[in-house]
């Protein structure tokens, strides 16, 4: 972003990134949100005051090594965690209660936000047999022919907590980045029984994230053209 400020904090259309987040997830009814924060967190902290709770990742050491920071925080929760991107604003509410629909069944452990991308490049790729959902590949971890599929990881989840946590106790970090993979989950969950099911976007707009100056700016417009529509 060529800016000390934290990604989330960065203004869209007036408001820090992570101030839609939040209302979105209020507006869906979840009832607690926690917030990781990591680089210049005390700025986050002092923005968003006491909206919201917050566990600090003090390494950055992958997506699945964030939530494992809230592992405490969550010791004695009996029900299902929305998983999100502080930079992902324009997700929906009837987005987050989607998953949630798809998750209200004991044997689905975890349910995956998905969208089709033209050019999913950079993006975790969703690998199935047949329908089925088998696991995610990242990237930089992709055969040839896993790099073709369209189908892509938003990084919204919703996960059964106690499966959650139980299971970050078994990834590792033998990848390409070095780090842990918040996906890797989903394979464990597979193995010990349960299903991981998905929902597929309609709109990959909506889980547009926020990496350069330029990719706000054109989310900027796309918002305002869609008020002049309205």
């Amino acid at each position: 972003m060529k800016s000390e400020l934290p990604k989330v904090l960065h203004p869209l259309c007036g408001k820090p990134l992570i101030e839609y987040v939040i209302n979105s997830l209020k507006s869906a009814n979840v009832n607690e949100t926690v917030v990781v924060v990591g680089y210049r967190g005390d700025e986050v902290v002092n923005s968003l005051g006491n909206r919201v709770d917050y566990v600090w990742q003090h390494e950055q050491l992958g997506t699945g090594h964030a939530v494992m920071q809230a592992e405490e925080y969550y010791r004695n929760f009996p029900g299902n965690v929305i998983v999100t991107c502080g930079d992902v604003p324009l997700l929906k509410p009837e987005t987050f209660e989607a998953l949630a629909g798809e998750a209200d069944n004991d044997n689905v452990g975890a349910v995956v936000l998905t969208m089709n991308l033209e050019n999913p490049t950079g993006y975790g790729r969703i690998v199935r047999n047949g329908q089925v959902f088998e696991r995610i590949v990242e990237e930089k971890d992709a055969s040839d022919d896993e790099k073709k599929i369209t189908e892509v990881n938003s990084g919204t989840y919703i996960f059964k907590s106690e499966l959650l946590f139980s299971f970050l106790k078994m990834i590792n970090t033998e990848n390409a980045q070095g780090e842990y993979y918040l996906p890797d989950v989903l394979t464990v969950i597979l193995k010990n029984g349960y299903k991981v099911k998905t929902v597929l976007l309609k709109n990959s707009v909506e889980a547009t994230g926020i990496n350069t100056r330029e990719e706000l700016e054109k989310l900027e417009e796309y918002i305002k053209l869609c008020e002049e529509t309205q």
